[in-house]
């Protein structure tokens, strides 16, 4: 893998296991946050309510790998389904958090929280990968270098976002700059959904793939847009 994306890797697992783990833990909770991060909650749970429904119905006997799980959410509502989900995460502080939220899962459906990079050739093949908001981080070059290794282990699905190229998000990033350095994320890497479509479409080893469903959330300062890539 490029050292540009080992090194976004790094910086995005300091922020989310130091800098913002308790932010994140409030966030993915029902605690009462500020009215900005009431949009970013609210937009966060219509993005994971798009990518389940785009999942099937009856998950049993499918495996499933949420690629950047955080607080685990969405592995849990996939495994009531009936899937065997591996929830992976760069944090070690979001991990634990996820799985003192586990509940008990219902039916044959399991979760197995894990801490490591998405593409660890050891997780093993998968029949629909989701990366909800873990690739908005990376450059597209990276982004597409993720998606290739991904491919190579999925059978059925790709359900990833994107940050789209919007003036609202311009205009966040240029607010987000006020803030200290050290209250900052790790800079979101917007891209024009023209752009991310014609290099996936032209990308040599993901010519087995064809371009689905795609839905953007707006929600406040939560903009980003699903993407989905199926299997010919």
């Amino acid at each position: 893998m490029a050292s540009s994306y080992l090194q976004r890797r790094s910086q995005i697992e300091t922020y989310f296991d130091r800098t913002a783990a308790d932010a994140w833990a409030r966030l993915t909770s029902d605690a009462p946050v500020g009215r900005i991060r009431a949009t970013v909650r609210a937009g966060r749970e219509r993005m994971r309510d798009t990518l389940l429904e785009w999942l099937p119905a009856d998950l049993s006997g499918c495996r499933v790998l949420d690629a950047g799980c955080g607080t685990g959410a969405l592995a849990v509502a996939a495994a009531a389904r009936g899937a065997e989900v591996i929830a992976i995460d760069l944090s070690p502080t979001l991990v634990a958090l996820a799985n003192e939220r586990l509940p008990q899962v219902e039916g044959r459906g399991r979760v197995d929280f894990r801490v490591g990079d998405m593409l660890d050739p050891g997780l093993g093949v998968f029949d629909y990968v989701v990366g909800m908001d873990s690739l908005i981080h990376y450059k597209l070059d990276d982004m597409l270098g993720v998606l290739n290794g991904i491919a190579e282990r999925t059978r059925e699905a790709i359900l990833f976002t994107f940050a789209p190229r919007t003036p609202a998000l311009a205009m966040m990033h240029a607010v987000g700059q006020l803030f200290p350095r050290g209250n900052r994320s790790p800079a979101i890497e917007p891209v024009a959904e023209q752009r991310l479509r014609a290099r996936l479409a032209a990308h040599a080893s993901l010519s087995g793939w064809t371009l689905a469903r795609s839905s953007r959330v707006s929600a406040g300062f939560y903009i980003s847009q699903a993407q989905e890539l199926r299997r010919r």
